[in-house]
């Protein structure tokens, strides 16, 4: 069961990706205690992760105000990933024993009617590929990476369609046990998916070359 401190967790990050809480403004502990009706206390804790996360800053004797990805920020995120996720999908590949529940998970993905259903496969599907490359701390490592980024929304610039274009060939390649396509995809979407979002954030196009430098500066140290 989640503590209480969890709990307003999951709260704040609800109203930092609603825009309850806005990038600038400072809340007070007491404020947040008020509208989530949970005492003091847990707030307080809640606020401490939060800060650690990097996703507010604690302004003493005032309160707190959020912090929002920056491009940097999401340069490193998405590192992280790659080298979580693209050796992931190589050993998944390799294993051929999640296949069939990929490509399942692939044409519900496909399917959704939703935003919510579309996103719900979409990390269904990532999880199944760190799970299927034995990894279950990656799993979790990436489920709360993809917690800070889903702060700034999703990307703007891509229909669901085009985003399962990028996910189908690594499905396919795992598919056919095709270890060194499924990376070289999989490593293909996360940097598409990097740059759009650095670029939101930044207000530039994802073409921007001082974009562009600033992810290749940073997923070169991942040892793509």
């Amino acid at each position: 069961m989640a503590s209480l401190a969890d709990q307003v967790v999951a709260e704040v990050r609800d109203g930092i990706r609603k825009r309850r809480y806005v990038p600038g403004e400072v809340y007070s502990v007491y404020q947040l205690s008020e509208a989530l009706g949970f005492s003091r206390s847990p707030v307080r804790e809640a606020m401490l992760r939060l800060a650690e996360a990097g996703l507010v800053e604690i302004n003493r004797n005032r309160g707190f105000r959020v912090l929002l990805p920056q491009p940097r920020d999401l340069a490193e995120i998405f590192a992280v990933r790659l080298a979580l996720e693209v050796p992931a999908a190589r050993r998944c590949a390799a294993s051929a024993e999640s296949g069939e529940a990929l490509m399942t998970c692939m044409n519900a993905m496909e399917q959704a009617s939703t935003d919510e259903e579309f996103w719900a496969q979409d990390r269904q599907l990532h999880e199944l590929i760190l799970l299927g490359g034995g990894n279950r701390r990656a799993a979790r490592i990436v489920a709360g990476l993809r917690e800070t980024t889903s702060l700034l929304g999703e990307p703007t610039d891509r229909t669901h369609a085009a985003i399962c274009s990028e996910h189908r060939p690594i499905v396919e390649a795992i598919h056919a046990v095709a270890p060194d396509r499924a990376a070289s995809a999989m490593a293909k979407h996360l940097a598409s998916t990097a740059l759009l979002l650095m670029a939101e954030a930044a207000g530039l196009p994802d073409t921007s070359p001082s974009i562009r430098d600033l992810w290749h500066e940073i997923a070169d140290q991942a040892g793509r």
